[in-house]
């Protein structure tokens, strides 16, 4: 996602997923594994004590609040955080706490 994302972008439900994304703290530990660089879902395995499934499910729900994107390169994937995960964040939080 490469366009600028505010608030009246985001409807209620897309705000709720954003803050359901970010309120696990195996979500957190992937963004942190993420913030630096791209990793493929193999090195996000190893770096994290999670079942296949659960990883799985967890990127699932990354992706799916537009946090992170992720690229087929043969059986792997390569994730990455999208360029608009910041704004889509910022633009969740009520006004006065912006």
């Amino acid at each position: 996602m490469n366009t600028s994302t505010t608030l009246e972008q985001l409807t209620k439900e897309e705000r709720a997923a954003l803050f359901h994304a970010l309120a696990d703290p195996n979500r957190l530990d992937i963004l942190d594994l993420l913030s630096p660089e791209i990793r493929c879902n193999c090195h996000l395995q190893e770096q994290l004590d999670l079942a296949p499934n659960l990883l799985s499910y967890h990127l699932k729900v990354l992706r799916e609040a537009g946090l992170i994107e992720g690229k087929r390169r043969g059986k792997w994937i390569d994730y990455a955080i999208t360029d608009d995960a910041r704004n889509r964040i910022a633009a969740a939080l009520p006004e006065g706490l912006r």
